[in-house]
């Protein structure tokens, strides 16, 4: 009953935030960013797209692998473009990464494992972007620079604050929380502080938050907007952050409240925000839809009679495991 509460919770708020946007500023931003997305930014977004998901798919299989649950980078490709197709059309915008997640987890016997990889892995790019974000407001003039040191003086607080917490806790012990933690201790070691996939990961997110980025500056220059890109960058990435409140429909809701906001509050004007933001989630959409065919042809494989006789793909056994399986 609460899992249902507050899915429908998270869901009325991201239709709030729409409705309330409709209101203040009506609907021609909305339908001005739409008749302003022609095929070149789309095809450039797609083009940007290619490498963004491709670093994405890297993080996850170095996460997986020092998780043990190792998965080839073709098939993260493949894997995270139907993940992020799922995540723009379905409500809540995680419902494709718990999907990728689980399968992944079925396929290699492990549906555990498979949900944290997936977790660390958004994890660690969402620490990637705020690290970034934070650097970016602090250095360039923002609605927000004068409260960056508080920001930044909370985020190193908290942080140290988590560090003497871990090591204060007890790690032994058959309690939930101290095999919780011991997990997670354990998934940070191997999973992402581990020498042959921390440079790697921090390189792959750094990419793909460029990425991001560069297409929500071409997204506002395609909806009109002449300002610099040294006051746009921001505004950009706070739009970034917002995106990842899961509240949105289809990625719709906070992206375009934080747009608004945020170019209003930078002089840019609250209906350039939106007319912004609509036209990085068309570009975004469309960018994505490589992930509808591998979601097709999934389907399809599922359905083809002779799909048992292909055996699934498994992680290749180490020498402890069989050892293990041995004993």
């Amino acid at each position: 009953m609460s899992g249902r509460f507050w899915t429908w919770a998270r869901l009325l708020a991201g239709a709030a935030t729409l409705a309330v946007l409709a209101l203040r500023v009506g609907t021609g931003p909305f339908l001005d960013g739409m008749r302003r997305t022609t095929w070149l930014p789309l095809a450039v977004a797609a083009a940007i797209a290619l490498p963004t998901t491709v670093c994405c798919a890297w993080r996850w299989s170095l996460v997986a692998r020092g998780l043990g649950v190792s998965v080839p980078l073709p098939a993260a490709i493949g894997a995270y473009y139907r993940s992020q197709f799922l995540n723009t059309t379905l409500p809540g915008g995680i419902v494709g990464d718990v999907h990728r997640a689980v399968r992944h987890g079925r396929q290699v016997g492990d549906v555990g494992r498979g949900l944290r990889a997936v977790a660390w892995e958004r994890s660690a790019g969402q620490l990637v972007q705020t690290v970034l974000a934070v650097i970016v407001l602090v250095l360039l003039p923002s609605p927000v620079r004068s409260f960056m040191p508080v920001v930044m003086i909370s985020v190193i607080a908290g942080g140290l604050g988590a560090v003497v917490l871990s090591r204060a806790m007890p790690l032994g012990g058959p309690s939930r929380w101290a095999r919780a933690l011991r997990a997670a201790t354990a998934d940070l070691r191997e999973g992402l502080l581990a020498r042959r996939a921390c440079p790697g990961i921090v390189f792959a997110s750094v990419v793909v938050v460029a990425g991001h980025a560069t297409t929500f500056l071409i997204a506002a220059r395609t909806a009109g907007s002449a300002a610099s890109t040294v006051r746009l960058l921001p505004l950009a990435l706070l739009v970034l952050l917002a995106m990842g409140v899961p509240t949105n429909i289809g990625g719709w809701g906070p992206r375009e409240g934080v747009a608004a906001w945020a170019f209003g509050a930078a002089g840019l004007g609250a209906a350039q925000g939106v007319a912004t933001a609509v036209v990085y989630g068309v570009m975004v959409f469309v960018a994505n839809l490589p992930g509808a065919g591998v979601l097709i042809a999934s389907w399809l494989l599922r359905a083809t009679p002779d799909a048992a006789a292909h055996p699934r793909w498994r992680p290749p056994t180490t020498a402890g495991q069989k050892g293990a399986a041995h004993g």
